[in-house]
């Protein structure tokens, strides 16, 4: 059965306003119930239902909309003067506050307050609130396994994904780090791609605090350890440029183009200086330059990477990494794209003088070069599938090294807090970390941070918190455990040893080797000369046997002929004899017959 009401309405009505009326109810359809369906019903009885004075409510998810904050900052100037008072004039304040002081208000104020804090003062004096109580109790150490967990995932905000290229710590805690983001594939990056990098904040991974806006990508950041206000930039044409964070998102000054590195700028660090205001540079160029960010204009000083040591550009190394120790403030070390590792002293006389030495290094192009904080002699290199422990006084190989990995090795840091434990990002998306005394062969950690290649790692100074860089642009924060950033007893004896074991052993097979090639040199000159002895021989020979030939066959001639000659004169002989007494015929011809039976 269907029901149909039809509502009707004149044409005329149609858009006006609704008015409704109260009627009494009506009754237009009465539907009896059906016997038949009640059979299905089960009749329920008692009847007990609870009844709560709340409003229900069920469990469920949604989702929500994300806060986001925001940090700033406020301006503190001393307050509560009065007008006529300025705070910045010593003889003004001094003045009121001797008058204030003779007020009867103040002093009664003070008196009440002096009470208080005599009964403060008392309690210190009775209860020492410093008291170790449980001094003399020896803590059972439990060991813990290495381990690290991920706090924070920081994405490139665009929608045109960039690698980052490089981290840098707030130098007063850890509570921001500047990433660079670059697009290092040659040409490979849109027209449309963000030159942007940014400042995060470590608790706010929504939103950059800041923005910093170059006028090309940066490849690497760095901030002033004295002013953490100030930040150094080397950008992808070759420019340096600097930042205060106090005057906003644009660089406070630039390099002239003409005066910059020729490719990109991939590494930029702060000098010990106590104007705090040098720095220097290095690119794939060949070149390293110094700057003050007081005057921009060109570099201070200029050093061709040439290891011939004749400032030849054509023939300089292309750098790749830096690396520089405040407590050695001359000496810096740089890493090439052709694998080789060069040792340098700023201080040197001439510019050819200034590369000391150079080290065989890797493969391919160093990545990484840093020293050891606690042994400054030794530095860790990273590049292609090895990490490699150096000693300065070893030129020839590196004294300890990584096993062969699978993947290519992108980047590298020691720990700032143990000496034993090193850092090793890779292009499969782990982190592996190295602890010297706990194992040799493998690393302690290995870590899986991504699914794409990790680029750059920074370790805080602290040594609790670790950043990865990946190639799309997400910078993944870790905590590590205790055991991997609390310095273990005895720990740097015990590096020590090992790198004077390893570094004797080293000169032992370094020395033998030189032994065995100079044995082998003399051997060969030996050899050359006795075999150019029995080449003497031999032609010496050769001659006697030609000497010995011409003189015999010489001999023979002169034989023949004297035997010709003496036939001669025999038959000269015969002649005159037959002319003074002839052979009568019948003795001539008896002779004739007789002939032929002798012959």
């Amino acid at each position: 059965m269907e029901i149909v009401y039809v509502y009707t309405k004149k044409r005329a009505e149609f858009g006006r306003q609704c008015n409704f009326t109260d009627r009494s109810a009506e009754l237009h359809v009465d539907i009896l119930p059906d016997p038949s369906l009640a059979e299905n019903f089960i009749e329920r009885n008692p009847v007990d239902s609870g009844i709560q004075c709340v409003q229900e409510m069920s469990e469920h998810e949604v989702n929500t909309e994300r806060f986001e904050t925001g940090s700033r900052g406020i301006n503190h100037t001393e307050g509560g003067w009065p007008k006529d008072i300025n705070p910045q004039e010593v003889e003004q304040v001094t003045r009121f506050r001797k008058k204030v002081e003779k007020d009867e208000l103040y002093v009664n104020t003070i008196q009440q307050l002096g009470t208080v804090m005599e009964h403060c003062i008392k309690q210190n004096n009775a209860i020492d609130i410093y008291e170790e109580y449980f001094d003399n109790i020896q803590l059972s150490n439990v060991e813990e396994s290495p381990s690290a967990k991920t706090i924070n995932v920081f994405r490139d905000p665009n929608e045109i994904k960039r690698t980052a290229t490089h981290i840098s710590w707030f130098p007063d805690g850890p509570r921001k780090l500047a990433v660079a983001y670059c697009n290092l594939e040659f040409q490979g990056s849109s027209p449309d791609t963000s030159m942007d990098s940014y400042i995060w904040d470590v608790e706010n991974p929504n939103k950059p605090e800041m923005t910093l806006k170059p006028v090309s990508p940066l490849v690497c950041v760095e901030y002033n350890p004295k002013d953490s206000h100030v930040l150094l930039g080397g950008c992808y044409n070759g420019q340096i440029a600097y930042w205060d964070v106090r005057k906003g998102s644009q660089p406070v000054e630039m390099s002239p183009i003409e005066h910059s590195h020729r490719d990109p700028a991939y590494k930029a660090i702060w000098i010990q200086s106590k104007t705090g205001t040098e720095c220097f540079s290095a690119s794939s160029d060949g070149q390293v330059l110094w700057w003050d960010i007081r005057k921009m204009g060109e570099p201070t000083e200029k050093l061709i990477l040439d290891p011939t040591k004749k400032q030849d550009m054509t023939k300089a190394l292309g750098a790749m990494s830096l690396e520089y120790e405040p407590t050695m403030p001359t000496k810096f070390m740089v890493g090439s794209e052709q694998g080789s590792i060069m040792s340098c002293n700023r201080k040197a006389k001439t510019p050819g003088e200034k590369i000391v030495a150079v080290y065989p290094g890797h493969l391919g192009p160093v990545y990484s070069l840093q020293r050891n904080p606690f042994f400054p002699k030794n530095f860790l290199s990273v590049g292609d599938w090895k990490a490699r422990i150096w000693s300065e006084d070893i030129r020839e190989s590196s004294i300890m090294w990584t096993k062969q990995y699978q993947s290519y090795l992108t980047d590298g840091c020691w720990s700032p807090i143990r000496p034993s434990v090193f850092f090793i990002s890779k292009m499969d998306g782990t982190l592996d970390v190295w602890d010297m005394i706990f194992k040799q062969n493998d690393p302690t950690l290995s870590l899986q941070v991504c699914d794409e290649p990790l680029h750059s790692l920074r370790v805080q100074e602290h040594g609790r918190l670790v950043a990865c860089g990946s190639h799309t642009g997400t910078t993944t924060l870790l905590e590590l455990s205790d055991s991997l950033y609390t310095l273990q007893r005895n720990e740097k004896n015990l590096v020590t040893a090992m790198f004077e074991r390893e570094t004797r052993r080293e000169k032992i097979l370094d020395a033998r080797h030189r032994e065995m090639k100079i044995k082998e040199r003399a051997k060969s000159s030996a050899d050359g000369d006795k075999k150019e002895e029995e080449e003497g021989e031999a032609a010496l020979e050769e001659e006697d046997i030609y000497v010995k030939a011409e003189t015999e066959f010489w001999s023979i001639i002169n034989q023949e002929k004297k035997n010709m000659e003496k036939k001669k004169d025999a038959d000269m002989d015969k002649a005159d004899l037959g002319k003074q007494s002839p052979i009568p015929e019948d003795q001539e011809q008896e002779a004739q017959e007789k002939e032929p039976e002798k012959k």
